[in-house]
C-alpha cells in the first residue's frame, strides 16, 4: 500500500469489515461483510464510514481488515535466526544441559545480537504480528546485556512494533548466582519478573518464589514464570503463585505461568478445580500450544474464565527447530486440536491471534473497530475472519499505531 498525503494520517476506501453472522435457525452459518472507508490520525481510528469508491484515498482493494495480532511469549534476545542453518541437537536432554550449553553460547549470540533481533522482529511483523512480549536471559553469561541489546533493538522499531519485557533467570536463581541481578534488573524499565522451574533448576519452589514475588509486589510488575515440570512440584509451584495473588491483590490480573505443563497431566476433576482457583485469583495462562504427550486443558481454561495467552515461545533456537514465527498458525492449531470447526467456534478462535480483540462479539454483534480504538490492525486476503484461521490467509499489511508497516 502507499502512503497517503500527511504522514500520521490515512484514509483507505475498499476497506472489508464484518458486520454479523448469518444464522440458519441458532447456527451461525456465515459471517456477513461489507465495504467501508476508514480513517485514521495519530494512532487511532477517527472515522468509519460507508465505502466511496471515488474518494482520494488508499485503496484496500476489498481485503479483510482485523486487529493486528499479538506474540505473547517470544525470547527476541536468544534464538539462531539470522545465522546458519541449526536444527536441535539430540546431546542436550535436560535444561540443564541447554544451561551449560548457553554459558559457552551467550557470548558469541550477542556479538550479533541487535541485527539478528531486529531481522526477528520483522519475520514476525511479516506475518502480522505488532505487539510481543519477550523475555530475555538475566544470568551471570549475559549480565544486562541481553536486556540492553534487546533495548536498542526495540527502540530501532519503535515505530513499528509494541513491546513488554520480562526479566528471565533461565539459568536458576541460585543454580547460578543470578538473584543478585534479579534485584537489579527489577529497577529497570520492565514490565515483569519471570522464572523457570523452581524445583528441579534451584532444589526449591518457596525459595526462588518468595524472590519473584517480593520483587514484583515492592517494585509494581507483573509475574511471568516459566514452568514445564510435571507432577506434585509443578502443581504446587501454582498453587504457590495462585495463593500469593489472592494474598496480594495487586498481583491479580498481572500474574502468569507460562507453559504450565502439570495442567496437561490432571485428572478432569481435579483440572476443573484448579481452572477455577486460576480464575478466581486472576492468574493467567501463556501457552505455546503443545501437542504429542502434553494437551492443555485450554477450552476448559477459558470456560471458567482463565485468561489464557497464546505465543511462538521459540522461533529457531537451540531449544525448539519448529517455532513457526506466526500467530495464525497458533490459532489454527487449537482450532485444529480442540474441534474448532465451525464458522462461530473458528471465528472465535482468532482471539488467540488478538488476545480477544475480536470483530464480532459471541452473539455476531459488531463491536471492532470503532472510533477511538488504537490503529493496530491487519489487512487479509480473505473473505472472513473464520477463513483466515482456517487457511491462514495472507497478510497484505500491517498497521501499528497508525504507522503503515509494510
Amino acid at each position: 500500500m502507499d502512503r497517503i498525503a500527511n504522514e500520521r494520517r490515512y484514509i483507505f476506501k475498499n476497506v472489508l469489515l464484518e458486520t454479523g453472522f448469518e444464522y440458519e435457525g441458532d447456527e451461525a452459518v456465515k459471517t456477513k461483510t461489507a465495504l467501508f472507508c476508514v480513517e485514521m490520525a495519530d494512532g487511532k481510528i477517527t472515522a468509519i464510514s460507508p465505502n466511496d469508491r471515488g474518494r482520494d484515498a488508499i485503496d484496500a482493494k476489498g481485503w479483510l481488515m482485523l486487529p493486528a495480532f499479538k506474540d505473547m511469549h517470544a525470547h527476541l534476545d536468544k534464538m539462531l535466526y539470522g545465522l546458519p542453518w541449526q536444527a536441535v541437537s539430540a546431546k542436550r536432554k535436560t535444561v540443564k544441559d541447554q544451561i551449560a550449553y548457553e554459558q559457552k553460547m551467550i557470548p558469541e549470540w550477542l556479538k550479533t545480537s541487535i541485527e539478528r533481533t531486529e531481522k526477528l522482529v520483522d519475520f514476525l511483523q511479516s506475518n502480522g504480528t505488532h505487539f510481543i512480549r519477550s523475555h530475555f536471559n538475566i544470568d551471570p553469561t549475559s549480565g544486562f546485556d541481553s536486556l540492553k541489546h534487546l533495548e536498542i533493538a526495540l527502540k530501532n522499531k519503535e515505530k513499528t512494533v509494541g513491546a513488554e519485557l520480562v526479566a528471565f533467570p533461565q539459568h536458576g536463581l541460585f543454580y547460578t548466582k543470578t538473584a543478585p541481578l534479579l534485584k537489579e534488573v527489577v529497577k529497570m524499565n520492565i514490565d515483569f519478573i519471570g522464572g523457570v522451574d523452581p524445583y528441579s533448576i534451584d532444589g526449591s519452589i518457596e525459595k526462588p518464589m518468595e524472590l519473584i514475588t517480593q520483587l514484583a509486589i515492592d517494585h509494581h510488575k507483573g509475574i511471568d514464570i516459566h514452568l514445564h515440570e510435571v507432577g506434585e512440584t509443578g502443581v504446587k509451584t501454582i498453587e504457590y503463585l495462585i495463593n500469593k495473588a489472592n494474598e496480594n491483590p495487586v498481583l491479580r490480573g498481572k500474574s502468569f505461568v507460562s507453559h504450565a505443563f502439570a495442567l496437561g497431566h490432571l485428572s478432569a476433576l481435579e483440572t476443573e478445580r484448579m481452572a477455577a482457583r486460576l480464575a478466581e485469583a486472576g492468574v493467567g495462562i501463556v501457552s505455546s500450544v503443545p501437542f504429542g504427550n502434553t494437551i492443555m486443558p485450554i477450552p476448559l481454561l477459558r470456560k471458567h474464565g482463565v485468561e489464557v495467552l497464546v505465543g511462538n515461545d521459540n522461533i529457531q533456537d537451540h531449544w525448539s527447530t519448529f517455532g513457526p514465527g506466526h500467530m495464525l498458525q497458533k490459532a489454527k492449531l487449537i482450532a485444529g486440536l480442540y474441534g474448532y470447526s465451525s464458522e462461530w467456534a473458528l471465528s472465535r478462535a482468532l482471539g488467540f491471534a488478538t488476545r480477544y480483540v475480536l470483530p464480532l462479539d459471541d452473539k455476531g454483534n459488531q463491536q471492532w473497530p470503532k472510533t477511538g480504538d488504537d490503529a493496530n490492525l491487519v489487512f487479509m486476503e480473505a473473505t472472513c475472519s473464520a477463513e483466515v484461521v482456517a487457511r491462514i490467509s495472507p497478510v497484505k499489511s500491517l498497521v501499528h499505531k497508525g504507522n503503515i508497516v509494510f
